[in-house]
């Protein structure tokens, strides 16, 4: 009985180790770090002084850490004040030379305006957007440290999408002007897919099935939910729920990438909503979500069969 026991042990010890990810810790504090440092800036709408500062970090962010980064300026003329406003897509490339290439996006412009608002002389002024701007780029700045210190088996373009959320609602195209200019000049060979976070850092977390990115890339989503599943991301749930005009939209639509997005659309939840109002701020964060979506992405990277 005893020989039986060691030999069942020995079996399991070996099988679990094979089943080991290959892929590096994701850090949700230290996103979570990358998410508060930008809300430091300020609001971050287009043609802000926030808007400049975060700019100027994300380029000294990433100049340490990838293998090619620049902007993709561009301008547009403001809905609301008809203002033209410079803005700017940013991109860091990692692994340049590799026949597979991907997207992993984020909006990393503010609101600028609240939807709704108890105040009616603060309606008008620009959110923090921790969640619906910071966050996502908080998860790319992280994955940047990760990409550095491990160099991915395939070629990753993090790239951060401007002027995302200036949009007329209602009017889906007035919105995601970024991925708009980027998908009509797009900067990088072809990508195979991308991956698009947005709104991650919710305090309940759930991220259900986007339905745009289920018509646009099934198999992926299946395969990054299912991928969640084995984790156990338990913020992931495998049922569809919005359908989300998002950066991933244009993409497709545009550019024929076959895009999908990862998004919490409940802030906080089905009854509560801080989404485009003065409440998406570092206090209604929390890191959970930002933990889940990153070691989500570094297993689906790092353990790739390359082969």
């Amino acid at each position: 009985m005893m020989k039986k026991f060691n030999f069942i042990s020995i079996f399991c010890l070996v099988a679990f180790a094979g089943c080991q990810s290959k892929a590096p810790i994701f850090s949700g504090d230290k996103a979570f770090n990358y998410l508060i440092k930008q809300c430091d800036f300020g609001p971050r709408n287009p043609g802000s002084a926030g808007h400049m500062k975060a700019l100027e970090y994300y380029l000294s962010t990433f100049r340490s850490l990838a293998d090619t980064v620049f902007s993709q300026p561009f301008k547009d003329t403001m809905p609301r004040t008809g203002a033209e406003v410079s803005m700017n897509n940013v991109i860091a490339r990692f692994n340049i030379d590799s026949p597979k290439q991907i997207i992993i996006s984020a909006h990393w412009d503010t609101r600028p305006w609240a939807e709704n608002s108890s105040s009616v002389m603060r309606k008008n002024s620009p959110i923090i957007g921790a969640n619906d701007g910071a966050s996502g780029v908080a998860v790319i700045l992280e994955l940047a440290n990760i990409l550095h210190k491990n160099p991915p088996p395939f070629g990753i373009n993090l790239v951060l999408f401007d002027a995302e959320d200036y949009g007329v609602p209602g009017d889906n195209w007035t919105y995601c002007i970024g991925s708009q200019y980027f998908a009509n000049n797009l900067p990088i060979p072809y990508p195979e897919y991308s991956i698009n976070i947005d709104m991650v850092a919710d305090r309940q977390p759930e991220f259900f099935i986007e339905r745009i990115s289920y018509q646009q890339n099934a198999s992926l989503v299946l395969e990054l939910w299912e991928l969640s599943e084995n984790l156990g991301l338990k913020a992931f749930k495998k049922q569809a729920k919005h359908a989300v005009f998002d950066d991933h939209v244009p993409l497709y639509e545009i550019a024929g990438i076959p895009a999908v997005n990862i998004i919490d659309f409940d802030f906080p939840n089905d009854r509560v909503n801080y989404h485009h109002t003065h409440n998406d701020i570092v206090q209604n964060c929390s890191p959970e979500g930002m933990r889940q979506v990153g070691t989500l992405l570094v297993n689906h990277i790092y353990n790739y069969d390359n082969k």
